[in-house]
């Protein structure tokens, strides 16, 4: 809690601020609208922005998952075969390199406007930090740990699932984190290329409106949403690795120096 303070006082300050100088209409309002004219969106517009909010809940989960599931395919591939990974690695890069917006043509000529366009854009951004932290996972393992696991009689699954899956949690999750975050990111990015709902139809009209007060009103719904999905994954993570951070705590805890005796 004495951490959290300095950032809430500093935070209040700057929404004190930021009042103040619209109050005196220092800047437009149609350029920085004052925080309790943002706050009155969320009040006056509840209904508008739980219908905008649904479809781009919906882009991003759904892409999440079936990134999820592709990334874990391609990464096992990889880590199976060097062969696999010398073709599919460098494009995986070169996905990343190519701006979305420039391939937003081919978006909606593949998937017009509907919520399947969005859930590929998603995919898009998602893929490539699940597939690459699950395969540096894997990669986590070393040659001696799989002799020793062979030696002992074990087969190839078993040495996949009681030796690379485990060592491979921290570096998914890591990817998925990220992944978690973007995903709110790439449904929006989404929505602005066409369609009838989602927080970015809600913020391009908004905009073309000079309605500012209700931009900066999604922008925090965009991030209170990606902060959620973060969160769960992080829950996730301390589920799963558990053991990882009883190690830690066990680790950091100062320990006793028994007295001796004078």
């Amino acid at each position: 809690m004495k951490k959290a303070l300095p950032p809430l006082l500093f935070l209040l300050l700057i929404l004190a601020v930021w009042q103040l100088v619209s109050v005196k209409a220092i800047i437009a309002f149609w350029i920085v609208p004052a925080p309790y004219d943002v706050l009155k969106v969320f009040t006056e517009h509840y209904t508008l922005i739980l219908h905008h909010l649904k479809p781009t809940l919906l882009a991003s989960i759904s892409g999440l998952v079936v990134s999820i599931f592709l990334g874990a395919i391609v990464a096992i591939a990889m880590d199976t075969s060097s062969l696999i990974k010398k073709l599919i690695y460098p494009y995986m890069v070169i996905s990343q390199t190519v701006p979305i917006i420039a391939v937003a043509p081919l978006i909606i000529i593949w998937f017009g406007y509907g919520v399947s366009a969005k859930i590929f854009t998603v995919i898009l951004v998602c893929f490539f930090p699940i597939a690459l932290g699950l395969y540096e996972g894997f990669q986590q393992v070393s040659l001696e740990q799989l002799r020793l696991m062979k030696a002992m009689g074990a087969s190839r699954y078993k040495c996949f699932r009681f030796l690379k899956l485990p060592a491979s949690l921290p570096g998914f999750f890591t990817g998925l984190k990220l992944a978690a975050t973007y995903s709110v990111m790439g449904a929006v990015i989404g929505e602005w290329l066409g369609g009838s709902a989602g927080l970015g139809i809600y913020m391009t009209r908004a905009t073309k409106s000079f309605r500012t007060a209700h931009v900066f009103a999604v922008i925090l719904v965009i991030i209170a949403l990606s902060m959620a999905l973060f969160g769960i994954v992080a829950l996730l993570e301390r589920y799963f690795l558990r053991w990882r951070y009883q190690h830690q705590e066990e680790y950091l805890e100062p320990k006793r120096i028994p007295e001796t005796p004078v």
